[in-house]
């Protein structure tokens, strides 16, 4: 009797330190900002920049902010993956072997590749666990799996999902989060916060050229600009906008997380945030819709140090919506990325 052919499912979120402590943060620090698609600098200026500067110097600082996001079983970004393996293991049955990977450190891509390797799969789907496509993140994601399958002398039929940003279900699980928290108050105005790209490498993306201006090309998602991540994020707020039936002039898409000097995809969080609270807004409602799993970026930069700049400048309520975490509505999406 021949056994049955399975199907390999790889989930791949970014990455997260093995420790809060500062040797392991800034191992990862290290890794992750060496990629040449987050930092796409020529390899020397990039060594240089990571190794003598970023890495020594705000290790010890983000050692501190991951020591408060994590728990006693370990980084959320984590807990969350694997829970996100066990329940989508049991929606899809047998027929399927699933694995969570981070891009970053460990579980390693690498290791999970080859534990596939092993087990007879005759079929492998990609899963970079990121709403919208960026070089830096899904594009990474992509490399990095071609590069390990590039030795392999037997490869698998080969499927990697590229955005998921307007499917109903990531929808769905945003406004349905958001709506216990409309239900306890009246918010003046929603803010949906997305994690920011250099300019650049948005214009680097533009394969015709002449599309990105950084303006009204991202009013809609058309055949040009399909692939552009500050498109499908302002998609993804018109889409939260719609379902959750706000009214225009109570919303703001806005880009969060800079670094460095280089300019970034606008508009900011953080100067929005101070615009919303001069203008009179005193309660918001915030969305990561950019994350499925709470981590450092949604916990802590925006459920936290948001808070307290809005705080700060004399706003009163300030709300984030969680990320859709481990919920059921997420583990179907993932299925229904699977299976389609």
């Amino acid at each position: 009797m021949i056994d049955k052919f399975k199907t390999g499912v790889l989930l791949v979120n970014l990455g997260t330190p093995d420790s809060p402590s500062v040797p392991d943060v800034r191992k990862y620090l290290r890794e992750f900002l060496m990629d040449g698609r987050v930092i796409d600098f020529p390899y020397v200026a990039r060594w240089a920049l990571v190794n003598l500067i970023i890495a020594p110097f705000r290790a010890p600082k983000s050692a501190k902010i991951y020591k408060e996001l994590w728990t006693e079983d370990g980084s959320p970004l984590k807990i969350y993956g694997l829970s996100n393996e066990k329940a989508l293991q049991e929606k899809l049955g047998d027929s399927y072997i699933v694995k969570l990977a981070m891009r970053y450190q460990n579980p390693s891509i690498h290791s999970k590749l080859e534990e596939f390797k092993v087990s007879g799969i005759n079929k492998l789907i990609v899963i970079p666990m990121f709403p919208h496509y960026a070089s830096a993140s899904t594009g990474s994601v992509f490399e990095k799996v071609f590069s390990e399958l590039s030795a392999w002398q037997v490869m698998p039929e080969l499927r990697i999902v590229n955005y998921f940003y307007h499917y109903p279900r990531l929808i769905d699980g945003f406004v349905q989060n958001a709506k216990k928290y409309m239900q306890e108050h009246d918010y003046e105005h929603f803010l949906f916060s997305y994690h920011g790209l250099p300019e650049r490498q948005i214009r680097k993306g533009d394969c015709h050229g002449d599309v990105c201006k950084f303006s009204t090309c991202c009013n809609q998602i058309t055949p040009k600009n399909q692939h552009c991540y500050r498109a499908q994020c302002f998609e993804t707020t018109r889409l939260l906008v719609k379902q959750l039936g706000l009214k225009e002039g109570t919303y703001t898409t806005s880009f969060q997380s800079r670094l460095g000097r280089d300019p970034w995809i606008k508009p900011y969080s953080d100067y929005k945030i101070k615009e919303l609270v001069e203008s009179g807004v005193k309660s918001v409602l915030a969305f990561s819709p950019a994350f499925v799993s709470d981590c450092l970026e949604t916990t802590i930069e925006i459920g936290e140090e948001y808070r307290e700049l809005f705080e700060e400048y004399g706003g009163e309520k300030w709300q984030l919506v969680e990320s859709l975490n481990d919920s059921e509505n997420w583990i179907e999406l993932l299925a229904e990325l699977v299976k389609e």
